[in-house]
C-alpha cells in the first residue's frame, strides 16, 4: 500500500463560521440545492452527523460517479475542524483503499477566511495516482467550496 499526502490553501472573503455551517454543518440541504446538476442528494445512513457518522453522496444522472460513502472523523464546530474518509465508492476506483480528507478553517484578518484541506489516497498494491486522476479530484471539491463560498457571499444573512 503506497500513501500519497496533497495540501492546498484556499482563502474566502466569507468568515469561517458560516462557510463551516454552510459547507459541514448543513451539507446535506445546502450542497444539493447549490449544484443538482453534480449531487443528488447526501443523507446520513448511520448517526446524526458527528464523529463515527456515515454518509452517503449520491451524484446526479450523467455523472461518471454514482454515489460514495465517507465516515466522519472529526468534527469540531469551536476550531472549524473536520475530517472524514471516503470509504466506498466509484472514486476509490478499486485502486484506492480509502481518501481522507481535513480540513481546517481559521479566521483571516480581513475577516474572511484561510482554508487548509489536506487529502491522503492511501492506494492498493503497487498503484499509482496519476497527476490528472489528482487534479480531478481536487477540482470537484473546489468546485463545491466555491458554490458555498459564492452562495454566501450573494446571500450576507445566511448562516450568519
Amino acid at each position: 500500500m503506497g500513501v500519497l499526502t496533497f495540501t492546498e490553501d484556499h482563502t474566502s472573503a466569507v468568515c469561517p463560521k458560516r462557510i463551516f455551517k454552510a459547507s459541514i454543518l448543513d451539507s446535506n440541504n445546502l450542497i444539493p440545492k447549490l449544484l443538482p446538476h453534480v449531487i443528488r442528494s447526501m443523507e446520513f445512513l448511520q448517526g446524526n452527523g458527528g464523529v463515527g457518522s456515515i454518509k452517503l453522496v449520491n451524484f446526479a444522472e450523467g455523472s461518471n460517479l454514482k454515489s460514495l460513502k465517507y465516515q466522519i472523523d472529526e468534527l469540531n464546530e469551536e476550531t472549524y475542524s473536520y475530517s472524514y474518509t471516503v470509504i466506498e465508492g466509484e472514486s476509490l476506483m478499486d485502486k484506492l483503499e480509502k481518501i481522507t480528507h481535513e480540513i481546517k478553517l481559521e479566521a483571516a484578518p480581513d475577516g474572511g477566511t484561510f482554508s487548509k484541506v489536506t487529502s491522503t489516497y492511501h492506494t492498493k498494491g503497487d498503484f499509482l495516482l496519476t497527476e490528472k486522476e489528482i487534479k480531478a479530484g481536487k477540482e470537484k471539491v473546489l468546485g463545491v467550496y466555491k458554490a458555498v463560498e459564492a452562495y454566501l457571499i450573494q446571500n450576507p444573512s445566511a448562516y450568519a
